[in-house]
């Protein structure tokens, strides 16, 4: 039989665990901030679930696998004794992909309207909310908590990569 779920109420006071099993407020700048990449692996799951093509759907994966790592790193008071941490190789690979992707699609030199097609509208909803985590990554290290420049770089490269990504999927091809 499988086994039931159990409420720990834990959270009921408005207190979350870190990893370390620190308690702290889940209004914090690190629980908001590694919940915001919760909100964008969401997002990004909303966009393979609407059709995204093979190709699309193995970066949007790959994606969310560097957001459960980059949720774990920002989950520990201490990111030096993590051991999940976001690389220079995967902001490498971000890049790489924009360049490849900006090979087969010209960007626009205007503002964009979200909203072409649900695929491209999931990215750009993702995008955002990337964004919105960067912000929250920017305050917790202007509040002295521990942010390695690494992540700060991946989220900055990852929404322009979802910009890309986005401008990819409207077109026909």
């Amino acid at each position: 039989m499988a086994e039931v779920f159990r409420f720990s109420k834990k959270g009921d006071q408005g207190q979350t665990s870190l990893l370390s099993g620190e308690r702290v407020s889940k209004g914090s700048l690190r629980p908001e901030t590694y919940g915001t990449l919760d909100e964008a692996s969401s997002a990004l799951g909303l966009a393979k679930a609407l059709g995204a093509d093979e190709k699309v759907r193995e970066m949007i994966r790959t994606v969310q696998e560097d957001l459960v790592t980059l949720g774990a790193e920002l989950a520990c008071e201490d990111p030096a004794r993590s051991q999940w941490r976001v690389e220079q190789q995967q902001i490498d690979r971000l890049e790489r992909w924009i360049e490849e992707l900006q090979q087969e699609v010209p960007l626009p030199r205007h503002f964009i309207l979200p909203g072409a097609n649900p695929v491209s509208a999931a990215l750009d909803l993702a995008r955002t909310i990337v964004r919105r985590a960067e912000r929250c990554a920017a305050r917790a290290r202007q509040a002295g908590l521990e942010i390695r420049s690494e992540v700060q770089a991946y989220l900055n490269r990852l929404a322009d990569f979802l910009f890309t990504l986005a401008r990819f999927t409207e077109q026909d091809r």
